[in-house]
């Protein structure tokens, strides 16, 4: 029984201890082994992920059997999919089961939520997650207790091997952390977290005024490598374009990036200023499926144990020829209690056209158009990117159909809720102070429900409107337009 799983919902009390408090018991929770931590499963986990880089053949074999052993779960045991029980005395393969099946997206799924809840798997094997607010559509989830959290560290663990992370090494993170009395000017712009040997950095303050905060903070624990979201890294690699620190600079052997959609002209600049390998990850709450890139391959090679992935066409075929772009769709592996079959992910990719020499028996994309770089204005005008409002993952959106910001003025926003019926006052009120205290009091919103929220002219949500022109600050590295 891990005990990761334990003690993860005491996790935003041990954020907001002291410093002190984080590293002794940090300290001594990081000396327990691997097997403690993280569970028996761990083990069976990190052992797939080694052969399934070495042996394409055995890998292409056991995810079939992945794949059918979480069809056949997913319909004697689910609801949702139980229409598909007369395909089970068939002699079929997994690819022909699988066939039968339509896609499910946010929509369908926030319509029957316990419609997806294995019947098997009883409230004490689950746990609840919720999808963060980079999308405009929140969810709540239900993940394997002792299994699911348990898979993930694994493949993390294998990505900063990829990327060259060593054990013990310390890594630079500027992934929507709230820093407790950053705030302040004379505050701390950083937190030490020696659980993940993560250097955590506010991403709330990227203007130039605060970068001899952040300089210090670096300064200090000279980490090796660093994870980051691309919105966070663009303002600070473009002042350190201007304001060079080589003696931390070239310090740094990898960058892995998380969560956004990041663009050729930003890895060019990231590059310029660290010369380093940089790596991306994609994944998402749903946990259906997930891919890296390597040091030497920038295209994003999908797990074949994690989940099953397939690109389906604007003319609901799914595709199979190179080059033609179409919207990932992933069936997860190793949830039994609440599988998903055929899930649109509304991220758009191509199958790559050039030869996989790279990671044999993996599939893999050239890259990914998904989720928008997008940013709030504070009232002492510093730019937030909606994914690190969304890092704080608000479950009082979790009956929200879809939502979106809206802004006129610095300081200000409206968040506007699709839902069956309006929250209630508390939980507005819940809301606009969460939003508050994840952006350190830079924004003040206003939470109103509305009966309809307008799509682009190409038919995508857009996350935030956004009236102010942003084309003067120094974060905004790229806004898109409304296609």
């Amino acid at each position: 029984m891990p005990i990761e799983d334990i003690i993860h919902p005491y996790l935003a009390r041990y954020t907001a201890a002291p410093q002190l408090v984080k590293t002794v018991l940090g300290g001594i929770y990081t000396r327990l082994p691997a097997r403690v931590r993280y569970g028996a499963a761990y083990g069976g986990f990190a052992q797939e992920i080694e052969r399934c880089e070495r042996d394409p053949v055995w890998t292409a074999q056991r995810a079939q059997e992945k794949l059918m052993q979480t069809l056949q779960w997913a319909i004697k045991t689910v609801p949702a999919y139980a229409q598909h029980e007369g395909l089970l005395g068939q002699d079929l393969d997994p690819q022909e089961i699988l066939a039968h099946f339509g896609t499910i997206d946010k929509a369908n799924f926030k319509t029957n939520e316990a419609s997806f809840l294995s019947t098997a798997m009883g409230p004490e094997t689950r746990l609840v997650t919720y999808t963060g607010g980079s999308t405009s559509v929140p969810m709540r989830l239900y993940i394997e207790k002792f299994v699911s959290r348990s898979r993930d560290f694994a493949y993390n663990t294998k990505f900063d091997r990829v990327s060259g992370v060593a054990a013990g090494d310390l890594i630079l993170a500027m992934r929507g952390r709230t820093v407790p009395g950053s705030e302040r000017e004379d505050g701390p712009i950083w937190m030490f977290d020696p659980i993940k040997r993560y250097v955590h950095l506010s991403t709330d303050y990227l203007e130039p005024r605060h970068m001899h905060r952040y300089v210090a903070a670096w300064r200090r624990f000279r980490p090796r490598h660093m994870h980051v979201y691309p919105s966070a890294i663009v303002p600070l690699a473009n002042w350190l374009a201007a304001n060079p620190h080589p003696d931390l600079t070239d310090a740094i052997e990898s960058i892995q990036l998380f969560s956004e959609n990041v663009y050729d002209y930003q890895i060019d600049l990231i590059k310029k200023v660290f010369k380093c390998p940089i790596l991306t990850d994609y994944g998402h709450s749903e946990r259906c499926v997930k891919a890296i890139s390597t040091r030497t391959d920038k295209r994003l090679f999908f797990w074949p144990l994690y989940g099953h992935v397939e690109l389906l066409g604007r003319d609901g075929k799914f595709i199979t020829e190179p080059g033609i772009v179409g919207e990932v769709v992933g069936t997860g592996f190793d949830n039994k209690v609440m599988p998903l079959i055929r899930y649109r992910t509304g991220d758009l990719a191509a199958w790559s056209t050039e030869p996989n020499t790279s990671r044999p028996g993996f599939k893999v994309i050239d890259s990914l158009d998904g989720r928008l770089q997008e940013f709030l204005v504070t009232h002492d005008y510093r730019l937030i990117s909606v994914a690190t409002v969304g890092a704080a993952h608000f479950e009082q959106l979790a009956a929200a159909d879809r939502m979106q910001f809206e802004q006129m003025e610095p300081g200000k926003a409206v968040l506007k809720i699709l839902a069956e019926r309006d929250l209630a006052s508390d939980v507005k009120a819940q809301l606009a102070h969460g939003i508050a205290k994840q952006t350190q009091g830079g924004i003040a919103v206003e939470v109103v429900r509305v009966e309809e929220l307008k799509r682009t002219s190409s038919g995508k949500h857009k996350l935030l409107i956004q009236h102010l022109d942003l084309s003067g600050y120094m974060a905004a590295a790229h806004i898109d337009s409304e296609d």
